[in-house]
């Protein structure tokens, strides 16, 4: 069984068990739940459930990991001839969810 859910402007595929990373907009701790109820389609047993956007009733349950950061990225700066140059790095921040069950 898998959903697709909207996230952020973004669809994931989900599965049960699924461990992903979503954009750090939580104020949430490790443990605590979360419930998605943007969900685009459901595939299960009884056959492929496509919402007009969302499909009613259907949603996704998780539950926070915790908080990770990604790679970092570097960004470099050059202005030719001007002696100009900067290099700075980011790592942005992520929530780790763990998906525990799908409700179609």
């Amino acid at each position: 069984m898998y959903a697709i859910i909207q996230e952020d402007g973004k669809q994931i595929k989900v599965e049960q068990g699924q461990e992903l990373r979503i954009d750090f907009r939580f104020e949430a701790t490790a443990g605590d739940a979360l419930t998605f109820d943007n969900v685009l389609l459901v595939s299960g047993e009884d056959g492929v459930k496509i919402g007009k956007p969302t499909v009613d009733g259907a949603s996704v349950k998780a539950e926070v990991v915790g908080v990770v950061q990604g790679e970092k990225l570097t960004i470099q700066k050059f202005r030719r001839r001007k002696n100009s140059k900067r290099k700075t790095g980011h790592r942005q921040l992520y929530t780790k969810v763990k998906i525990n069950e799908i409700v179609a």
